[in-house]
């Protein structure tokens, strides 16, 4: 069993299987689609990206919250990926400081950016702590409100629940995240952590490993029945 969780994003236990192996994000940044983008109309203020996921991101209340949330916060612009499963002109007027796609170029926006707002969807938020970037998460389903516990735990950012979501609120926890320097500190030391540990050379020597071992176990077995024929 391997995670691409990393040990230090987990709650603190100790009590794993011998078989249970941590690892690291499994992406390393090649091989993606290439997805267009305006990059000319970013506009240097600080960035705050916005991705809801790919699977349960068709909540429009969730992306109008978001949009009317940063239209509070003129110095900075948004860029939200809405996904497919949301019509864009049923988000209704778009703030001036916000740009709004169906897909996005997720690292290379976040490797500018100095807020992630996120689903908690594992994926996205290791793709966030790998830049260094605080998150503000809004958990929807699945093992989405345990990363956002693990987010908040960490103090690599904050949660809000969807069904206490408001613009208010949001808004509250965006200025928070954003001038709190500690969030974004803590959030480099993971992107070091991340950097060092390399997820995907460590999930490729677990599984070197448990082959190697079943294939033994196997010769042996093989050994003794033969000797035992």
């Amino acid at each position: 069993m391997i995670t691409q969780t990393p040990r230090e994003f987990d709650f603190p236990i100790s009590n794993w299987p011998p078989q249970f192996h941590y690892a690291g994000p499994f992406h390393d940044g090649e091989g993606r689609e290439q997805v267009p983008f305006p990059w000319e109309n970013l506009t240097g203020a600080p960035l705050i990206y916005a991705s809801m996921g790919t699977l349960l991101n068709g909540i429009g209340i969730v992306y109008r919250t978001i949009l009317e949330a940063v239209r509070r916060s003129p110095e900075t612009q948004l860029v939200l990926s809405a996904g497919n499963n949301v019509i864009l002109d049923d988000l209704g007027t778009i703030p001036s400081n916000a740009i709004v796609v169906p897909k996005a170029p997720q690292i290379e926006l976040l490797k500018r950016a100095a807020l992630c707002i996120t689903h908690a969807g594992v994926n996205t938020a290791l793709e966030a702590l790998a830049q260094g970037v605080p998150m503000v998460a809004i958990p929807i389903g699945f093992d989405q409100p345990g990363v956002a516990a693990r987010i908040a735990y960490h103090r690599v950012g904050e949660f809000v629940e969807v069904g206490n979501l408001s613009v208010e609120h949001l808004s509250e926890l965006i200025q928070r995240v954003r001038k709190n320097p500690s969030y974004r500190l803590r959030a480099r030391y993971f992107q070091k952590m991340i950097a060092q540990t390399r997820g995907l050379d460590v999930a490729a020597y677990a599984i070197e490993k448990a082959l190697q071992k079943n294939q033994s176990v196997g010769s042996t077995g093989e050994r003794a029945e033969l000797s035992h024929a």
